[in-house]
């Protein structure tokens, strides 16, 4: 399967995940899609990401969660039906909450290739 291929399989699957997150009467805000590899460096360097990060392929996104009644989530626990409705899309689906450095408001697409 090709990159963009991916990369579109991953879109659709956040066009879904964000219409689950609305109609549980929750709401979101798109945190960061895409990053460059200096970026992706960088974070690395500073101990809050992965020099081979797939934001750099645009296959991950993070997604700040408001609450039904507009309060900010934080925790990574808030997230978690979220997470498990992810990757039951797609069996190359990975939820944050799951990474031995849990990362709740995460959620991407394993590359195979």
């Amino acid at each position: 399967m090709s990159l963009v291929v991916l990369q579109q399989l991953f879109a659709q699957d956040v066009g879904d995940l964000i219409r689950y997150i609305y109609e549980r009467k929750y709401k979101c805000t798109l945190g960061e899609v895409y990053r460059t590899e200096d970026q992706a460096l960088l974070y690395a360097k500073e101990g809050i990401g992965i020099k081979d990060s797939l934001h750099c392929k645009r296959l991950a996104i993070d997604i700040c969660l408001f609450s039904p009644d507009g309060k900010y989530l934080d925790k990574t626990e808030s997230y978690t039906e979220f997470g498990l409705f992810w990757e039951s899309l797609n069996p190359l689906n990975r939820w944050g909450g799951h990474f031995k450095n849990a990362d709740g408001n995460h959620f991407q697409t394993s590359d195979p290739r």
